[in-house]
This record gives structure tokens, sequence and C-alpha cells, in this order.
């Protein structure tokens, strides 16, 4: 049935030293939420960590992992595949060995999937898209310039690669491919945007940029995307900020979280709390309060998406930052805050595999997050 939810929509976000979200007036929106958790449960719930290239690929990391792993509740395990540095960490893509972005770190992506799959878990290859180190400088013609015509580069140096170019469409869907041919489940898109550090009114493009065609050139990627991937029957998924669950435009980096959820399996905002300004959701420190940061996020998200909010699936905090230390407790405050808007799937993060295990033991997720948690 049709039930009236109450929930706080955001002004659009202030880009000042960090993005901040101002709380407006609330306003009632009618959302089937039956229907939604319907459609949530149609699925099985990831429960997910993410890990880095090297710590998969190596065969004694792994083992640790998956051991770790089968004392937990995680179902899932997201790869990095390409990076933001613009290696591609697995062999067998020619255009990867032609521009040089091939770095051994998976030499062996057969057995590693193997090895996962063995242990009952889900696979995801997250590819990072467009900001890329390696290729602008093989392929200047392929990348965002200035307006003399050299690299445009973010404020930490970073370069990217043109996102309305088709032949770097056509560069990131061969690795796509070659992880869904390796027998991946999920192919997760990272860096779907335009750049957003640094002076970006100097970027040029091959093609008309505005705040239209840039929402519309990142829903025919994934058109695309989806078109050279039909064949292999396997999901897609996107990376999106976290704030766009609650931003009113594209942030100013074409990401429109509605359109960007209408052309993927599933949507992952990546709500780590340390990543919201003083003041977002009127909270003085959000990194201090992960439970109101993801409560007060995924409700702008449900509000936003309707039936669609059941593709939602969070990128959680798992490491601590800016002398706020994250436990069990924090991570626990993420899981049920996911839970309590109705969602049963999720990733954790932590850049360096090291994960809090002691949340995620099947006795503290029954007593703490999932009680029916069999």
């Amino acid at each position: 049935m049709l039930l009236t939810a109450l929930f706080l929509l955001l002004a659009a976000p202030s880009r000042a030293a960090d993005p901040a979200i101002v709380s407006s007036a609330p306003a009632r929106v009618e959302i089937s939420t039956a229907e939604i958790r319907s459609l949530v449960l149609s699925s099985p719930p990831i429960r997910g960590i993410h890990l880095t290239s090297w710590g998969a690929g190596s065969e004694r990391n792994r083992r640790e992992l998956i051991k770790k792993i089968s004392g937990s509740v995680i179902n899932t395990v997201v790869v990095a595949i390409k990076e933001t540095d613009g290696k591609v960490y697995i062999p067998g893509i020619q255009k990867a060995e032609k521009f040089r972005t091939y770095t051994g770190a998976i030499t062996r992506p057969e057995e590693m999937l193997k090895d996962f799959k063995k242990a009952g878990l889900y696979t995801v290859a997250r590819i990072v898209v467009f900001k890329d180190q390696i290729l602008p400088r093989e392929r200047p013609d392929l990348a965002v310039r200035e307006p003399g015509g050299g690299l445009w580069r973010s404020s930490n140096k970073a370069t990217w690669m043109d996102p309305y170019n088709r032949e770097v469409w056509a560069y990131i869907l061969d690795i796509a491919e070659r992880c869904a041919q390796l027998g991946f489940d999920e192919i997760q898109f990272d860096y779907l945007r335009y750049p957003s550090e640094g002076n970006t009114s100097l970027c040029r493009y091959s093609k008309t940029h505005n705040r239209h065609t840039a929402i519309a050139n990142l829903r025919d990627f994934l058109d695309y995307a989806r078109r050279r991937l039909t064949p292999y029957k396997v999901k897609m998924s996107a990376d999106v900020f976290g704030l766009t669950t609650s931003a009113t435009d594209d942030m100013g980096i074409g990401q429109d979280l509605k359109t960007l959820a209408s052309g993927a399996d599933y949507i992952y905002p990546m709500m780590y709390p340390s990543h919201y300004g003083p003041g977002c959701y009127g909270l003085k420190n959000p990194n201090a309060s992960p439970y109101r940061v993801i409560n007060h996020g995924l409700k702008d998200a449900m509000a936003r998406l309707g039936t669609d909010f059941a593709k939602v699936r969070p990128y959680l905090q798992d490491f601590s930052l800016f002398g706020v230390h994250y436990g069990p407790s924090e991570v626990r405050a993420q899981l049920i805050a996911a839970r309590l808007n109705m969602l049963e799937s999720w990733v954790l993060w932590n850049p360096a595999n090291k994960y809090t295990w002691s949340a995620l033991t099947p006795h503290s997720y029954r007593a703490f997050v999932d009680p029916s948690y069999k």
C-alpha cells in the first residue's frame, strides 16, 4: 500500500572548501514502501568488502581474507581491476598492453575467481572510468585538455580522460568485457563523472559541455556499456558521490542520481561520513555521527528514487579519519541505518583491507542489525 513518508529534502550543496548540505523545510512525498521492500527482497542481499588488486591477487593474502570472511556475514567481494592511477591489474586486454597500463597485480585472475567462487562469494569488478594518470599521457587526444591544448590537471596534478570520447568508452568496455568473460558476477563503474578538484572552468572536452550534456553523456555511457555487456548476462552498477542522494543538482560532475539509477542494475553511493563537510545535515561533525549521516542520506535517496531505491547499495566507512576512530560501534551504526531504511545490501570500504571483523560475525549481526539473520 502507499504510505506517506516524511523526508527532509535538501537544498543544493554548498561547494566551498567542503561540500555541505543544509536542510530545508520538510516535504511530504508518496512512496510505496511495501513495493520498495518487495523489490529489495527479490534479489539476494550482498554484504561486501572492497579489496585492493594486490590484496585479492596474492594467493597468500587471499587465503587469509577468505578465512576471515568464512567466520563473518560477508558474502561479496568488490575487487579493484582498474584504479584512479590508470593501472589495469588483470592480463588479457590488448589495449592495456598497447597503452602500457597493465600492471600484474592479479596475474592469475581465473584462480582468484575460482577461490572466491569456491568460498561462495559474489564477485564484483570495480573499474575506474575517467580518472586516469597514464592514458592521457600516452594519448593526449583522449584527454581532458586546457585552453592552450595541454593536459588539464586537477589541484593534485591528476589527469582525466575525456568522458565524451567514444574511443575512451571502448577502452573501458574492453576491460569490462574481459572481467565478464572471466566470470565476475557484476561490473561496477567508478569515477563515472567529470573532474571536480581544481579549476574545472579550464577543462576542455571534445563536445559541448554543460549540465544537460554532462548528465546525458553519462546516461549514454551506461547505455553503451549495457549493449556491450548484454551477451555476458552480468550485472552492471555505478558508484556515485554520497551527497548525490541529497543534492538537488548534478553537483557539477554530471551525477544525477535518478538518471544513473535508471540506467544501472544497482547504484552505490559512497556514503562515508568522513566525506561530509561540517554543517551537512545540521551536524557539526558528520564523521562522528555515522548513523545520522547514513539515515538522513538514505531517506533523501528514497524520496528521490521511489522504487529505484531498491537498487541502492551504499558504500559504508570502515576506516578512521580526521581524528574519529571507527570501530565496531561505528560500523554497526551504519549497518543499522541501512537496514532501518529497508536495505539489505551494502559494501564496506577500508583502503588497506583491514576490516572490523568483530562487527561482522553472525552473532554480532543478529544481535545488533538483523535478528532474523541465519
